[in-house]
């Protein structure tokens, strides 16, 4: 199998990103680029694939500017050519458990009653087996597999991130009207491009070293 991009061009990329601290307002992500990463966003991996989450996209301008006091002053959420806001949705079920089911057998062709197993184990496990405070939890988990999704998918594509978890989960859930909709903001995500005068664009990348970050056993 071919490789779409290099090993040596995934590396760069990987070395080119960063937590980019000020944003080219002027400058916005192509509607078809951010198709794109809202559909990397869709294939994140989730346990037992329920995707608990969802990615609250704020497009508003002035709901942004609302954010920043939230933020702690960081005008990223507001500079940024889009704001993903990554939240948990907070009364998961067994009816979500059957919706999925119900998915899964219209997806793949197969009868429910071959998913009973799968199903008796997912409710066994995250409706039975843990209380609201660990099912919150768990859900809050999956949020950073689709910001790293997010990150790295952006990378790829020479778009900026910064992610940002310098916020005020409860005043993002009043401004967004959150509960309303079930969900409870977990962690930021500002994408957009970097502006030129963001010195930290320029300086080397802090990382151990390899022998202290991968062992083999």
């Amino acid at each position: 199998m071919s490789h779409p991009i290099t090993r040596e061009q995934l590396i760069s990329n990987l070395n080119w990103r960063y937590a980019t601290k000020q944003f080219d307002p002027s400058r916005k992500i192509s509607p078809q680029d951010w198709a794109a990463i809202e559909e990397s966003i869709v294939l994140t991996p989730s346990s037992f694939g329920l995707q608990p989450i969802t990615a609250v996209v704020v497009g508003d301008q002035a709901t942004r500017e609302k954010l920043v006091p939230s933020s702690y002053g960081q005008r990223q959420v507001a500079d940024a050519s889009h704001l993903v806001v990554f939240a948990i949705k907070t009364n998961i079920t067994e009816a979500d458990i059957n919706a999925f089911i119900k998915l899964v057998s219209e997806k793949r062709g197969v009868p429910e009653s071959a998913l009973e197993g799968y199903r008796g184990m997912m409710i066994g496990s995250i409706i039975k087996g843990m209380d609201d405070a660990a099912r919150r939890i768990w859900a809050s988990k999956q949020t950073y597999i689709a910001l790293g999704q997010l990150m790295a998918s952006a990378a790829l594509l020479n778009i900026d991130v910064c992610p940002i978890e310098g916020f005020s989960p409860a005043a993002y859930d009043t401004t967004l009207d959150l509960a309303k909709k079930g969900l409870a903001s977990v962690v930021v995500a500002a994408v957009g491009y970097r502006a030129e005068s963001d010195n930290y664009a320029k300086l080397a990348k802090v990382r151990l070293p390899k022998s202290q970050v991968v062992i083999h056993i």
